[in-house]
This record gives structure tokens, sequence and C-alpha cells, in this order.
């Protein structure tokens, strides 16, 4: 379909709470996702929102095999999740960085629970249920902040640990050509 413009903090759309999909395997649907994979594909994402690119609804996509922006995480199945629901099933927290493709070149060390499960519907409407931790489990909760209107810089505790990445990581940046 097409890449679509990721909005940038300050959009106020970010700032909603979106709405639930009432309709699965619909061609409206289809196409949003399809946008959202090629969008998160060519921004090298782990993971999109769809009020990510401008559409306020409860869908989220996911996934992660090798990816430049993130060359240390495990691999997380690639996934798409709507209405979802999370469960903590360990208030056990880790520390971690973050991206987001709406807060661009920049990256905040953010505390999230280890241990989720979560649960939502397929395209079709099929049910998802998982138990994650880790990578996995963070990309989740960071995708889900989204569809709350939140972005994970309101989660940094201490803002010495938020930059710019070729700051931050002068070791993943990319030359300038």
């Amino acid at each position: 379909m097409a890449v679509r413009e990721v909005l940038k903090m300050g959009d106020p759309l970010l700032l909603q709470v979106a709405e639930p999909v009432a309709e699965f395997g619909t061609p409206q649907l289809d196409a949003l996702l399809k946008d959202m994979f090629d969008t998160m594909d060519d921004y090298d994402g782990a993971g999109l929102a769809a009020p990510q690119i401008g559409v306020s609804k409860r869908v989220v996509i996911f996934g992660l095999k090798e990816n430049p922006r993130y060359p240390d995480a495990e691999q997380v199945p690639i996934t798409v999740l709507i209405n979802p629901k999370i469960t903590v099933n360990s208030m056990q927290m880790e520390s971690g960085w973050e991206g987001c493709l709406s807060v661009p070149g920049m990256r905040g060390m953010v505390d999230r629970y280890s241990h989720i499960s979560y649960r939502g519907f397929d395209a079709v409407g099929n049910p998802i249920e998982r138990e994650v931790g880790g990578f996995h489990a963070r990309v989740v909760q960071h995708e889900c902040d989204h569809l709350d209107g939140i972005l994970y810089p309101s989660r940094i505790k201490d803002m010495r640990y938020f930059g710019f990445e070729d700051v931050l990581f002068p070791e993943l940046s990319v030359p300038k050509e």
C-alpha cells in the first residue's frame, strides 16, 4: 500500500485515547495494517501504533528479527494486536533504553514491567493471548501506551537518561553520506 508519515511528539492526536476496532477482516482494516507494516519497515521500527500514522484506533503491530535500531534485542514475533489488554504478571520492573518513531533521533531510559500477559485479536478477529518477558514485554507496553495517548518520555524518571541517539550511542550512528 503506502508508507505513511509518522506523527511526531507534539501532535495532539498522539495524546488521545484511541477508539476500539468494531469490525475485523474489513478492507479498511487490511489497508491500515498494510500501511502500518510498510511504514514500520521503512522506518526500521520494532513496533507501530495506528495513532502514530493518524488513525485513532486500538491497533498495534510489532515484531523484530534483526534491526539496526535495536542490535542487541532478542527476536519478537511479527504480530498484529487489536483491542489489546495487558495484565501485569510480576511487579518486577526492568530499566531499558527506548526509542520511538514519533520521537525521532532520541532515546530514554524507561522502567517497564518485566513480565506481562497480553490478549487481543488478530486482523480477522481470532483471539491472541501470550505471556511474555524481556524486550517483547517492553515493546508491547510501549506500543499499547500509544493507544492511551502516552509517549515514552513521560515515563522517564531521570531526565539525565534522555537524549539524542547519536550522542548517547555514537557507535550505533550511521555515517551521513
